[in-house]
């Protein structure tokens, strides 16, 4: 095996952080530039968790939006150690650093201290200064925010929509527009996301054929995990670490914090999500939350269940923690499940062809005149439902793009098309075409009966 190590940064959606003292406003902007409260959970079937992040658009340029969590306003000290906490994450994940302030309370000194350390980053960072609800009004309140240093201070209203798109304009001038396209690399993209101390790293280690060095953290900076460049069998792969440096003395809720948002960061870029869960753990709410974030961004899934060897078997055990995986992530019965040892070495060569199998599935096309076939087949087999006497109605089906598999089903009357039905054909392209490993995802139109 060969390896080599490189810094692959292009994404297709740049990063964008909010950073902030409590009660300036970030929950106000975060809402309104996703165009929807973000603490409603889509209604995806077994996927209840936070949002933290959010794609928006500005111009046909598609951003992800990412919250680095909230302060407890305890005390001065408290809140400040959680801003340099905020900072760092947002040092560490983001193309662009939006920094929010409040005209109201005015300059503190917990603004200088975070805006000191933002400086240093070499990231972008807006200044952007929120409640200022009237240009006139507040514009030398404003200005005091010149002494932070770090640019010109960009007035906004979140909650009376004033100045955001100023302030976006400003945000897409600081991220090149290569940042944008898709990458030209061909090769796959295997995530290896999972909480902490799953076995990431050793699992990277043991494919790669030797211990990477583990970089140590310098006071002040930290820097993304990097991409591993590995030879297997003549392929090459990209494995993308979120492993990232761990900190001592940070709560729990900070680290799950920050893992997630190193989740969202490393499935954007990848093709494939390897999902490290620990066997002697079984399926923990964080382990769904990172599942939640692959299956919601349409990616490969495979789920690898790691210290295998660390398990008593008996001929039940594989069937038994499979149902289980099942049940606690009902909403990816698609998802491939391998169960391996990153201390033994255990089934991870068989971890490379699920990788390719997940990849061919995820670029599957199915020709139109068959998918049509296996609809009105299934059409004949299950009725489709009635409301009022009013029977739904499916005319066609045709696949519109890959990466995930996405259809689109012409019916005469979306409001029919429960997600039971949906469900049910999906379940009949798969008996057909298996799919494993990816998800399906299908888009319901409209079309009158004669046209």
């Amino acid at each position: 095996m060969e390896r080599k190590v490189s810094m692959a940064k292009k994404k297709k959606k740049p990063i964008v952080a909010v950073v902030g003292r409590p009660n300036v406003g970030k929950s106000t902007l975060f809402n309104v530039l996703a165009g929807e409260r973000i603490s409603i959970v889509k209604d995806t079937p077994g996927i209840t968790r936070d949002r933290i992040y959010a794609d928006i658009t500005w111009l046909d340029k598609s951003l992800t939006l990412i919250d680095t969590g909230g302060i407890e306003p305890d005390s001065k000290d408290i809140i400040l150690s959680q801003m340099r906490e905020q900072a760092e994450i947002a040092i560490m994940t983001a193309d662009v650093i939006l920094f929010l302030v409040d005209v109201k309370q005015g300059l503190v000194d917990a603004d200088a201290k975070v805006a000191d350390m933002l400086r240093r980053s070499q990231k972008p960072v807006l200044l952007v200064v929120n409640k200022v609800d009237s240009f006139d009004k507040y514009m030398a309140d404003v200005y005091e925010f010149y002494n932070l240093g770090i640019g010109d201070p960009i007035p906004i209203s979140a909650a009376n929509r004033l100045g955001i798109g100023d302030m976006l304009d400003k945000v897409l001038e600081y991220i090149p527009e290569d940042a944008f396209t898709e990458e030209e690399d061909e090769r796959p993209k295997i995530a290896i996301v999972g909480k902490p101390n799953v076995g990431k790293s050793s699992i990277i280690n043991k494919l790669v054929g030797e211990n990477r060095v583990i970089v140590s953290d310098i006071a002040g900076t930290t820097r993304d995990a990097v991409d591993t460049e590995v030879t297997y069998n003549g392929k090459e792969y990209v494995l993308i670490d979120t492993a990232g440096v761990r900190r001592k003395n940070k709560i729990k809720e900070e680290l799950e914090h920050f893992m997630i948002v190193r989740t969202v960061g490393a499935v954007e870029r990848a093709d494939v999500v390897v999902l490290v869960i620990d066997a002697t753990e079984g399926v923990t709410d964080q382990d769904t939350k990172i599942a939640g974030i692959a299956h919601e961004r349409g990616k490969g899934i495979i789920i690898a269940v790691n210290k295998w060897d660390a398990i008593e078997k008996d001929d039940k055990t594989t069937n038994k923690f499979t149902a289980e995986i099942r049940d606690m992530l009902a909403f990816m019965p698609y998802a491939e499940i391998m169960f391996i040892s990153a201390k033994t070495g255990q089934r991870l060569p068989k971890l490379y062809e699920t990788i390719d199998l997940v990849m061919e599935n995820h670029a599957l096309r199915v020709a139109t005149g068959v998918l049509n076939e296996i609809m009105m087949e299934a059409v004949a087999m299950q009725q489709p439902p009635t409301d009022k006497g009013k029977r739904l109605k499916l005319f066609y089906i045709t696949q519109v793009s890959v990466k995930p598999p996405t259809f689109v089903i012409f019916v005469n009357d979306k409001e029919l098309m429960h997600f039971s039905y949906t469900r049910y054909i999906e379940n009949r392209i798969r008996d057909a075409f298996g799919f494993r490993g990816t998800p399906l995802h299908f888009i319901i139109r409209e079309r009158k009966e004669d046209s």
